[in-house]
């Protein structure tokens, strides 16, 4: 039983910041590379920022300069800092963990989490 659930969305002005997280669960033997993406209505979803298990960051153009992915091992949680939103950033965000379980320790798998909406008003 594995579980990325991600939190932190919600409302806020244009300009504001907010800080996502997103938490794995389970029985985890590994959390390799996370990514964020996010998908607005009526839009693909898009690759926001990535981290690898040693912390390599990228991070979209769209999005560079204001949004800084960073990891905490220990709580198994990987975070997402927002900062000088514009309402363009309104989506939902998605949380993609690789993860190696202890049950299959081999080969990693992909874990998607529900989302959690950011809505950045004007």
């Amino acid at each position: 039983q594995v579980q990325v659930v991600e939190s932190g969305g919600g409302l806020v002005q244009a300009g504001g910041s907010l800080r996502l997280s997103c938490a794995a669960s389970g029985n985890i033997f590994s959390l390799n590379s996370v990514s964020w993406y996010r998908q607005a209505p009526g839009r693909q979803r898009e690759l926001v920022a990535s981290i690898t298990i040693n912390s390599r960051t990228k991070n979209a153009d769209s999005v560079k300069g204001r949004l800084t992915i960073s990891r905490d091992n220990d709580k198994m949680t990987v975070y997402q800092q927002m900062n000088s939103l514009k309402p363009e950033d309104t989506a939902v965000y998605y949380c993609n963990a690789l993860i190696t379980t202890r049950t299959s320790y081999v080969r990693p798998s992909d874990y998607w989490g529900q989302g959690t909406q950011v809505t950045v008003s004007s």
